[in-house]
């Protein structure tokens, strides 16, 4: 019985860590693909654990030159949050399909299902990076603004 106890919490432990989980940085290790992934899973659960969790995922994989112009995090907040690209936030699901691949870029296709069930497509962009920190670390630098492809059955 006590085995069954000891079990039951490290079961809950680990799912606890999981959710409270912080905000994945750039690393060397990822892929252009692992970083894409990130970022439509946090956006696809904007609000969980905190609210807009989503979007600080997100903005850790801006491009640094991109951050100049889209910057600072609560100007980028504000772009996510309105018209063009409120469509990520709490999608219902979504659909990766590379395009195009050199050694320093990759652009991939993705197709969104919204939360009202309305299929869009994004061109997403991503480069690695010089900077000194993150040499070769995959950034965002384009997300095209969403092509409506109507109403799925």
């Amino acid at each position: 019985m006590e085995l069954k106890k000891y079990f039951i919490f490290i079961i809950i432990l680990h799912f606890t860590n999981f959710l409270y989980a912080d905000i994945i940085k750039p690393a060397e290790n990822l892929t252009a693909y692992d970083v894409i992934k990130i970022q439509l899973n946090a956006l696809k659960k904007n609000n969980e654990p905190n609210k807009n969790s989503g979007i600080k995922q997100t903005w850790e994989f801006a491009h640094p030159e991109n951050k100049k112009i889209t910057g600072p995090y609560e100007r980028f907040e504000k772009m996510l949050l309105g018209d063009q690209y409120n469509l990520l936030l709490n999608h219902e699901s979504y659909k990766i399909k590379l395009i195009m691949n050199s050694t320093n870029k990759y652009i991939y296709n993705v197709e969104l299902i919204s939360i009202d069930k309305k299929m869009y497509f994004y061109q997403w962009h991503l480069e690695k990076s010089t900077i000194k920190n993150c040499k070769n670390c995959w950034f965002t630098t384009i997300v095209s603004p969403p092509a409506d492809k109507g109403d799925i059955i």
